[in-house]
């Protein structure tokens, strides 16, 4: 080893012995996480992104609705008609609903009544309960989704449906989802708020920002990846491990993976007994060839999509002498090192619209504190799982915009507090180590400022 590798190791090695004494000490500070940040436009219509013109703004309220209604498994009309066999809710706005439509987990977790929905005989998961984050359940052993509820008992499906749950068994804590069958790891919702700006930020913009501050990322220990499709090799950005390329993707997948809706992406069912299926036709959604109306003409799917992408991001709230001040300090102590604060969206970025491009979407700052990439969260936060070229212990940077008003951190809801959410960024194996101790050796002043900042996002 050389001289100088020898003295930056040395160096780490001492910061994170460190940091158990610090964590030791950290608990006299006297900062504390103020709770959500409230705001007028909580509960209000979900917002549009600004520019759109006036055939995009139609399209973006047709996915809105669609992405609030609440799914079944047979309809009278067949619209909304193809839930389960598996689900995990019947409707996209039930899991992004905080502070409006296209946010995160809401406060009144909405999963204990859409268990027994229409007659259904589910039992509630250990890890769901009334206060607690809507939780996504994966095995470890075989790494995918095990959906929570089931279709049987339904009055809209056959009686000779007889398919049960997954055993989620032993119980551990519900409210932060810890203690249980270690088979078991969660994911809470995403928030889509700003989504098509994140989508049409350039691959050259994030690598371009993955190489910036290289020596310094190099000292706090900092390598970061991006995650990338198999197929094309391009870089992929939606998911707690930036599985999914696409919005589309990603709405297709959740359509089936957390509904159990078959569609043009997904067209095979995840459970094919035919006494569970309401006599549906698979795919359970497609485009309308017979309609005379262009928005009815897409799919479900396709119009989430359009949705998401035409999101507004989330505003944050006026400055304030405390949270200028913890804006500085958050890039001091190493936080923005992950956290980019603004990306670019390409310069002419096309939306349904073959002549010009989308001035909505295009060359717009994305104030979204992520840099896209994947990074070592360390023991304390690994899952176990790997998806594409993300690891056991990797995860994409989350975006912070909207953390102000968010309720429950990190990707499986363990905590509603940003202290707590911020320490548990330190473990063995974390780039984030340095970083951590960096904030436990602020003031409580200055970690105060700086929580007051992430609350002002």
């Amino acid at each position: 080893m050389r001289l100088h590798d020898t003295a930056v190791h040395s160096i780490r090695t001492a910061l994170i012995v460190g940091l158990s004494v610090l964590g030791s000490t950290a608990a006299l500070a006297q900062a504390t996480d103020p709770g959500v940040r409230h705001a007028a436009a909580d509960n209000g219509p979900a917002p549009p992104l600004a520019g759109l013109t006036t055939e995009e703004l139609a399209f973006f309220q047709d996915g809105l609705a669609r992405f609030s209604n609440v799914k079944v498994v047979v309809s009278s009309t067949g619209d909304n008609a193809g839930l389960g066999p598996r689900f995990n809710s019947n409707q996209c706005s039930s899991c992004h609903l905080q502070p409006f439509i296209g946010g995160s987990s809401p406060a009144i977790n909405p999963l204990p009544a859409v268990a027994n929905a229409d007659g259904a005989t589910n039992a509630v998961p250990w890890f769901i309960v009334p206060n607690g984050p809507i939780r996504e359940a994966r095995f470890v052993s075989d790494g995918g989704v095990h959906d929570l509820f089931v279709v049987t008992g339904r009055s809209d499906v056959d009686s000779l449906c007889t398919i049960v749950q997954p055993d989620f068994a032993p119980p551990g804590n519900g409210l932060t989802g810890q203690g249980g069958n270690p088979n078991v790891v969660y994911r809470i919702p995403t928030p889509v708020l700003g989504a098509g700006l994140i989508e049409a930020i350039p691959d050259s913009a994030i690598l371009a920002n993955a190489r910036a501050n290289a020596f310094v990322k190099f000292l706090f220990g900092v390598s970061a990846h991006p995650n990338r499709s198999g197929n094309d090799g391009t870089i992929t950005r939606f998911g707690w491990k930036a599985q999914n390329k696409s919005l589309l993707l990603f709405s297709g997948e959740a359509y089936n993976v957390e509904m159990g809706i078959s569609n043009l992406l997904f067209p095979q069912e995840r459970s094919e007994a035919p006494a569970c299926q309401g006599g549906n036709l698979t795919p359970n959604d497609t485009a309308a060839f017979d309609s005379t109306v262009a928005t009815g003409a897409l799919s479900d799917m396709e119009a989430f999509a359009d949705f998401m992408r035409m999101l507004g991001p989330p505003t944050p709230a006026q400055p304030t002498a405390s949270s200028q001040h913890g804006s500085a300090l958050f890039t001091s102590v190493g936080c923005a090192l992950c956290h980019t604060p603004v990306l670019m969206t390409d310069a002419a970025i096309a939306n349904g619209d073959e002549s010009a491009p989308s001035a909505a979407l295009s060359n717009q700052p994305v104030r979204l504190f992520s840099d896209l990439l994947v990074h070592r969260m360390g023991t304390g936060l690994a899952d176990g799982i790997t998806q594409g070229a993300a690891g056991p212990d990797e995860f994409r940077t989350a975006p912070l915009w909207g953390v102000g008003q968010r309720i429950f951190f990190l990707h499986d809801g363990r905590t509603r507090n940003l202290i707590q959410a911020i320490r548990f960024h330190a473990s063995q194996g974390s780039e984030a180590n340095l970083v951590v101790v960096n904030f436990l050796r602020l003031s409580s002043q200055d970690q105060q400022d700086l929580i007051n900042f992430l609350r002002s996002l």
